[in-house]
């Protein structure tokens, strides 16, 4: 009997043990459980966007209420329509995304050069300024905001146009984006520097020439969180910028509009959550278009998704 006989003789089937196969059933059933639970009102709230207020009533507490009204799909159109001309959501819209698209600009150079210093360049006291920028992460931002009015408001003077540098430098400054740059740039080897720097190159030309186009996963992670941040922020920008009261272009973001919204009147239900919709669907298209460099980014930061 040759070898192969034998082994074929002797083979026998792995079978998955039973404890590894209930494991894995509670692990996909609790998954389960877990994304209905994170879903249901993002449906919720893209259902109700669809129904008149009369409609909304009746479907409350059934499970019509996690139902779009195909029935009367003119009221969607009529929610939407209502809350993008009537209430000039658009405006709000707008500058949300002018005062992100500044954030991000300025995040990545500021704190994408701080985030070099740090991890590439040495110099006295180094160890110190990494521990309080570790140290910093976990103060939270609401102990800051009363100290930092202060100084905006001294600096600044809160006047009408300089209202919107009192949204806009603030943000351009982050710990937590400092520490990414830094955990990325730490992780790219010293070589492409050295070659730059053979041919001539200044601190600044490395930086911009060389670490920048290799830093891609990172500076989309940066700018999907930047403008995450300045697209939910609505406690800063409501105690720095003015109201529009005399018919002017508003200068708050898109937050707030969604309070001065809510507050009106002869607003219905259904018109409340189609801005809200309005309002989530950036955040969505962004998110899904960059997941990819966003977890490229994580992972050469040494972060753990």
């Amino acid at each position: 009997m040759d070898t192969r006989t034998k082994e074929l003789q002797n083979f026998r089937p792995n079978k998955t043990p039973a404890k590894k196969t209930v494991k894995e059933i509670i692990y996909h059933v609790v998954g389960i459980v877990i994304s209905v639970i994170f879903v249901l009102p993002i449906v919720y709230m893209i259902a109700t966007s669809t129904k008149s207020e009369s409609a909304y009533a009746a479907s409350v507490g059934t499970l019509n209420m996690f139902l779009p009204d195909f029935a009367n799909l003119g009221v969607a159109f009529e929610n939407y329509g209502n809350v993008l001309l009537n209430y000039d959501i658009w405006k709000y819209a707008l500058n949300s995304c002018i005062y992100a698209l500044i954030v991000i600009v300025l995040n990545i150079l500021v704190n994408g050069l701080a985030g070099y210093v740090m991890a590439k360049l040495t110099f006295p006291g180094k160890k110190l300024l990494s521990f309080m920028i570790i140290f910093l992460i976990v103060v939270p931002v609401e102990t800051s905001i009363i100290p930092l009015y202060s100084i905006v408001k001294i600096m600044l003077g809160l006047k009408q146009q300089m209202s919107v540098l009192g949204v806009i430098l603030p943000a351009t400054i982050s710990i937590f984006n400092i520490f990414l740059f830094m955990q990325f740039f730490e992780n790219i080897p010293k070589e492409y520097e050295e070659a730059a720097r053979i041919d001539g190159a200044s601190t600044l030309d490395v930086f911009f020439k060389v670490i920048m186009p290799l830093s891609k996963p990172i500076i989309a992670t940066v700018a999907v969180f930047c403008f995450i941040g300045v697209w939910n922020d609505y406690l800063w920008p409501s105690m720095i910028l003015p109201s529009a009261d005399d018919g002017s272009w508003p200068l708050l973001p898109i937050q707030t509009a969604l309070i001065t919204i809510k507050s009106i009147e002869s607003i219905t239900t259904g018109e409340i959550m189609a801005s809200l919709v309005i309002t989530s669907i950036p955040i969505f298209v962004i998110y899904v278009a960059a997941q990819k460099y966003i977890v490229q980014g994580f992972g050469t930061s040494g972060l753990k998704m």
